[in-house]
């Protein structure tokens, strides 16, 4: 949706308007409000020759319908039919159109029951058909939910703003950019914590790892020095054994100087007798 493209669209009227006054410049409304394609109207309405018309019995009608093609709706046109001219059907299609986007501007659910009550339609069809026009129009943008009997309007295009209404829409616009400012600061300051929290989490981390690997080491290095320990202790005591069946080998072994030779028996009686005789 492009507002250059409406504005654009006004602009030969605007050029005309510049030199007309009177019934023409009441005439040229009536045309800007009949013709395809123009949608926004404050500048014309900002002109000095078309403000001269509220001033005049005459011509002050005209004046008040370009008013209500610039920020009013249909039932503001309903109501107060009698003090305004009376509308074409090119006049009476754009004007619902554009109550269609003040609507739009103002929810984003939009109820069938609420717009054919604004806009004094009862047949469903015609006004899913105006809705749809809207959309070809690029007036606004959404989804036609016929099951929930309701439109669901994504984008609508701004229309002109009503004497008074710029203080209000700035007030808004404060508003909002001092909320927009609190919740952001509100996501810093959420945003810096979980920062804060991360970083000592990874250090405690980091530090767990380290002890960790710090006590695996001490472990280790403990169980080194016990198998280490093991193995002295094995051959200290292999090699004592082997001390001591040394040492009892050297005992048992026969003296080859006579020192465990037993002693001869004696002869036997009957031999002894035997050599007397």
């Amino acid at each position: 949706m492009d507002l250059a493209n409406f504005s654009a669209k006004l602009e030969p009227f605007l050029l005309m308007a510049k030199s007309l006054k009177g019934a023409a410049a009441a005439k040229l409304i009536q045309d800007a409000t009949s013709a395809p394609g123009v949608f926004v109207f404050s500048e014309l309405l900002e002109l000095p020759n078309i403000q001269e018309l509220a001033k005049s019995d005459q011509h002050q009608k005209f004046f008040s319908l370009l008013q209500l093609f610039s920020y009013k709706t249909y039932q503001d046109y309903l109501q107060h039919k009698d003090l305004l001219p009376p509308l074409n059907q090119a006049q009476i299609i754009k004007l619902k159109h554009l109550t269609i986007v003040s609507l739009a501007a103002e929810r984003r659910i939009l109820p069938y029951g609420d717009l054919q009550q604004a806009l004094d339609i009862s047949n469903v069809r015609e006004l899913e058909d105006l809705i749809i026009d809207a959309i070809y129009l690029d007036l606004l943008q959404g989804k036609l939910d016929q099951k929930e009997e309701q439109f669901e309007v994504s984008y609508t295009m701004g229309r002109d703003l009503e004497p008074g209404q710029l203080e209000k829409v700035l007030a808004a616009l404060q508003d909002w950019a001092s909320t927009t400012a609190a919740v952001l600061a509100t996501l810093d300051g959420k945003i810096n914590s979980i920062a804060a929290d991360t970083a000592a989490a990874k250090m405690s981390q980091v530090e767990h790892e380290r002890q960790l690997q710090a006590n695996l080491k001490e472990v280790h290095e403990r169980q080194k020095e016990k198998s280490l320990g093991g193995g002295m202790a094995s051959r200290r005591a292999a090699f004592q054994v082997g001390d001591r069946e040394n040492m009892n080998m050297d005992v048992d072994e026969p003296d080859t100087k006579g020192k465990n030779r037993k002693a001869p028996e004696p002869p036997k009686s009957g031999a002894r007798k035997r050599n007397k005789f």
